[in-house]
């Protein structure tokens, strides 16, 4: 979990942190950009704790910041870790053991005492790292430094080589999945399109939950109910690609996806599985599509729904009319949408305010009184990316009203890919 000193804890983060707590998974925390003026570090751990309910453990703790910021010093061996880069005076980095060292005052100056009266305060206010909680997703290792620049990223890098789990059981609908299992599986869990612009390609990233994959090998797509071989699996280093031979659990292989592949999906050689644990979260933010070339409707449809399988933003299409409503999470994802629609799909959109305050998923075991609840409701259902029936709301008084007149309709505020 990265979060930005001066701007703490973001609308996004506390979504992501929702995803995360479903799962109880690990989390560790870096405090980034350092090298600027910022959030008092103390009042960033205390809005952590508070904002995401997780309890923090400082692992390192900067020594200035912005200008000042000359290094991390390492509560975990009690180390300062002077940066070069930092200070001028410095050839190579240094690091100085022990507060009391008089190194530190040679280096640091009037901040030595600073660093020390800072240390004081929050190794008796602030909670020391416990394994068992970490891995139990209840208290997070924090680290201060600038990732642009690697400053403190070895400290976080070392910590997570130390601490962070293995590959870990995976739960389905019918069974829990080891790791130490012979045969292969797999989940999708992110589609990233266009990640070759020139090509408008689309790539579905698969998590190998148990077994070996090898280059060639026939696996099941179960949903789709087919069996491919995988010839061109790919893994990525930052921009470079490299081809696969052999991956195990706990790796990610890229698989080329021509739309067929969703989120969620599993893959086996030949077990039917479904693995859970994979959600769609209910939108928070909506606005309407307009199209500036009506000519380009069946891009705009094909371009958001591409971008929807993502899972950033999710597109509605209404049941009465042709209208297209996008909900995200955050409103800068509006316009990244339109940037990537224009750049990516050559469509030229805008978007405009509509009355939708949330959106509910919405199922029930009686077919015919969901499809009554069809017949009433049209005004305000749509269809989401999958084809799955979504009930878009006005506001949230008319939510409460609609779940009381139709105890038998399950309104779900999220759903599983």
């Amino acid at each position: 979990m990265v979060i930005d000193v001066a701007k703490g804890v973001e609308d996004r983060t506390i979504k992501l942190m929702d995803v995360c707590r479903l799962r109880d998974t690990p989390i560790m925390t870096f405090i980034n950009k350092l090298d600027r003026e910022g959030l008092e570090p103390i009042e960033l751990l205390d809005e952590v704790e508070k904002v995401l309910n997780i309890d923090c453990a400082p692992m390192t703790w900067p020594i200035g910041m912005g200008k000042a910021f000359k290094g991390v010093y390492r509560i975990y061996d009690n180390t300062a870790h002077l940066f070069s880069e930092r200070n001028a005076e410095l050839e190579e980095d240094v690091f100085i053991e022990g507060l009391d060292s008089p190194e530190l005052d040679k280096y640091l100056g009037h901040t030595a005492a600073d660093l020390r009266d800072e240390l004081e305060l929050v190794l008796g206010a602030s909670h020391a790292f416990d394994l068992n909680a970490y891995l139990g997703g209840t208290l997070t290792p924090v680290y201060f430094g600038s990732a642009l620049n690697r400053l403190g990223t070895d400290e976080l890098m070392d910590g997570f080589v130390e601490h962070a789990p293995p590959p870990l059981a995976r739960g389905t609908a019918g069974r829990d999945v080891q790791p130490v299992e012979d045969k292969f599986t797999g989940f999708v869990f992110k589609i990233q399109a266009n990640m070759d612009p020139s090509h408008h390609d689309r790539v579905a990233f698969l998590r190998i939950t148990s077994g070996r994959f090898s280059r060639g090998m026939k696996i099941r797509h179960v949903r789709a109910e087919r069996t491919m071989a995988i010839h061109n699996a790919i893994q990525f280093l930052a921009s470079r690609r490299d081809a696969v031979e052999d991956a195990y659990a706990g790796d990610i292989l890229g698989l080329h996806n021509h739309g067929t592949i969703r989120i969620g999906d599993s893959f086996t050689e030949g077990e039917v599985l479904k693995f859970l644990g994979v959600p769609n979260f209910a939108p928070e933010l909506f606005r309407r599509v307009r199209l500036k070339d009506p000519l380009r409707a069946k891009a705009l449809q094909k371009g958001l729904i591409q971008l929807s399988e993502e899972g950033a933003t999710q597109v509605f299409k209404a049941k009465l009319g042709n209208d297209l409503v996008l909900g995200a999470v955050g409103i800068l994802q509006f316009d990244v949408v339109a940037h990537r629609l224009q750049h990516e799909y050559s469509v030229e959109c805008s978007f405009e305010g509509v009355q939708v305050a949330t959106a509910r998923w919405v199922t029930c075991e009686d077919p015919v009184k969901l499809a009554e609840f069809e017949r009433k409701n049209q005004a305000n259902l749509s269809e989401d990316g999958s084809g799955a029936l979504s009930y878009l709301a006005p506001n949230l008084a008319n939510l409460r009203l609609i779940q009381e007149r139709w105890p038998d309709i399950v309104f779900h505020s999220t759903r599983e890919h």
